[in-house]
């Protein structure tokens, strides 16, 4: 049976909606009055997610599928909109991943991530789009990341992900402007952030893995994922100053981004301890035999709850109306100062 709309309340599904940035998302809009149908392949977490969002003051909506699974995931929006109605916002956040080296990834492990990670996003958004081209609204988020651009040793199948979710979204989003759509796609890069990821990716390194520092604290990308929802005619936003650092260094001096990479970044995603949790490649961490892993993972103690470079990101008209304002306050400036001068 479907339920009634809130007021100003949209129907928003969230993909990895279990633990980390998805967790802390599905948060965020429930706080706004939002119907938030949740994704993910556990039971755990998905059980105390939905809790989460009633407990902020929304609705919830559990469905178990893999996102890797085109069939799942197409029933799972005709599920949302049985029960909710028509979908305003889909937020793809669903991810695996493997820290090693490439040589010591093998073809299916390899495979195992594009497809949750890559295809598992190409599927969610044609579930979308089959219901939102017909209403010639909704709105479509790629949670993203600096490695979309940018990418970086031991990460091989990941990075190689996140590119591809770049190339098609920009594809779309094309596609999407010449037929004048009403239908909208963002994407948003993150930066590192404290989510239980690093406990349960499958990892061949010696040491425990870990975000590249400065970390942030998921929440800051679930803010910044609700805002893109409803600012979707920028066709991407950055997060973090460390996002904003790492592309337009990428942007200017690839090269030496590699080599720099080469010495730092081995060591840089990994702690001296080691600690193999369960790997959730081939089946959820948080399922009937695990528990919740939250949306925090274990570095609280030096995670960033704020990123002015957000507002920065946000505002960049305003901020550019403003230099421009400013540079030509200082050229008139110095015009009156040179007159003055010539006229002593």
């Amino acid at each position: 049976m479907r339920t009634t709309q809130t007021p100003n309340g949209r129907v928003v599904v969230v993909t990895g909606a279990s633990g980390g940035v998805g967790r802390a998302t599905a948060r965020a809009f429930a706080a706004g009055g939002d119907r938030v149908a949740l994704l993910a392949r556990g039971t755990e977490g998905l059980a105390a997610a939905a809790d989460d969002v009633r407990r902020a003051g929304g609705e919830a909506l559990v469905i178990s599928a893999d996102v890797s699974d085109a069939k799942a995931v197409d029933d799972a929006a005709q599920q949302v909109v049985d029960t909710f109605g028509p979908i305003d916002v889909w937020v793809n956040n669903a991810f695996t991943g493997v820290f090693a080296p490439f040589t010591e990834i093998g073809p299916d492990e390899f495979r195992r991530v594009t497809e949750v990670t890559y295809l598992g996003y190409v599927f969610g958004t044609r579930a979308a789009l089959r219901h939102m081209l017909p209403r010639d609204r909704g709105t479509i988020v790629q949670v993203g990341s600096a490695l979309a651009y940018r990418g970086i040793p031991l990460q091989s199948a990941y990075c190689g992900a996140k590119h591809a979710i770049q190339g098609f979204n920009e594809s779309l989003r094309c596609e999407l402007l010449h037929e004048r759509s009403g239908v909208r796609t963002t994407m948003v890069q993150m930066p590192g952030l404290n989510t239980p990821q690093f406990d349960w990716v499958l990892n061949r390194m010696r040491g425990r893995a870990r975000p590249v520092a400065p970390v942030y604290q998921p929440e800051v990308a679930a803010r910044a994922i609700v805002y893109a929802a409803s600012h979707a005619g920028r066709r991407e936003y950055w997060v973090g100053a460390s996002t904003a650092a790492t592309l337009l260094a990428n942007a200017v001096a690839p090269g030496l981004l590699d080599r720099y990479l080469a010495r730092t970044g081995f060591a840089s995603q990994q702690d001296e301890d080691r600690h193999d949790g369960p790997a959730n490649l081939w089946a959820p961490a948080d399922g009937r035999q695990g528990h919740d892993f939250g949306a925090h993972g274990r570095f609280d103690d030096e995670a960033v709850h704020d990123s002015p470079q957000q507002w920065v990101s946000r505002n960049r008209r305003r901020m550019g109306a403003a230099l421009t304002v400013g540079a030509a306050g200082v050229l008139a400036a110095r015009k009156l100062t040179g007159h003055a001068g010539r006229g002593r």
